[in-house]
């Protein structure tokens, strides 16, 4: 073999050599970059369950404040659109491969600026909580202010009714004696029920400086022992408490705050052994009234 073939296999033998070489370590370069690809998508897809779990908790929190009652329409409208906001990416996560590092990474940014925009829109619920708090605690004092007041009302609203009920009772005539004697036809005085034709009232009206003096009119109804009314007439009536009543008979006077004494009479056609009642009416109240008995 010639020196010149000799060098030529020797190149031929280096060559290949190194193409092993190369080719070898090809392999191994393939093989450690599959191997780091491999642990990157394996890394990507924790990161992306990792990432995935944050948002379904962002949505839960999202869930939360709907279901809060926030008296703020725009509000509510924010956190509907950003609820919705949370669901659209989440959806788009789950879509997304794990070997997407870029988009992963850009949804993982949108986490970020979701959570810091949930931070403001908690700060304003809290924010409107204490202020309906707040309102809420004032609005209950001022019902228990306004009930207060209402039964403060209702006292003095009684209390007046019960002064101006005590000023009309004080301001009311009232007779404090009657004495009742039969009469006959000729005006004497008879222990006959036949023969009586007249009953004689002779009354006291007591003194009373808080009544308005002047004029009044004294109503007397004088009734039977079968309690029918003596002299009743047709069209006689006077008002008393919501309608008008019978009377027996009627006489004006002149009442000046002084003590009162006063007359009047009943004409009678017949009547009967037994007991009589006659009561006094002025100004539409009962002033007096007084039992009494025929015997013979």
């Amino acid at each position: 073999m010639t020196e010149k073939k000799k060098i030529q296999k020797s190149n031929t033998w280096i060559l290949v050599t190194a193409l092993v070489l190369i080719i070898c370590g090809l392999v191994v370069w393939n093989l450690t970059q599959r191997s780091e690809l491999n642990e990157m998508v394996e890394q990507m897809t924790i990161e992306k369950e990792e990432l995935q779990e944050e948002y379904e908790d962002l949505a839960i929190q999202f869930d939360g404040f709907q279901q809060m009652d926030i008296r703020n329409d725009s509000l509510q409208d924010l956190l509907s659109r950003e609820q919705q906001r949370v669901q659209d990416l989440l959806e788009e996560l789950r879509q997304t491969k794990a070997s997407n590092a870029r988009r992963i990474a850009e949804l993982k940014k949108e986490l970020a600026t979701v959570r810091m925009v949930m931070k403001d829109y908690v700060r304003q619920i809290d924010s409107l909580n204490a202020t309906n708090a707040r309102l809420t605690e004032e609005n209950q004092i001022v019902r228990r202010e306004n009930q207060q007041v209402k039964e403060q009302n209702s006292q003095l609203s009684t209390l007046n009714s019960q002064l101006s009920e005590t000023v009309t009772r004080a301001s009311m005539l009232e007779i404090t004696a009657c004495e009742i004697t039969p009469l006959n036809k000729n005006d004497h005085k008879t222990r006959m029920t036949s023969h009586i034709r007249k009953l004689q009232f002779d009354f006291t009206i007591a003194k009373n400086i808080t009544c308005q003096p002047g004029m009044k009119d004294l109503y007397v109804r004088v009734m039977d022992p079968e309690g029918m009314l003596l002299g009743e007439k047709e069209g006689q009536l006077f008002p008393f408490e919501s309608g008008e009543i019978p009377y027996s008979l009627t006489q004006a006077f002149e009442y000046t705050g002084e003590a009162y004494a006063g007359s009047c009479f009943c004409p009678v056609e017949e009547v009967q052994k037994g007991f009589y009642t006659v009561d006094f009416f002025c100004e539409g109240n009962l002033i007096g009234s007084f039992p009494f008995q025929l015997k013979k």
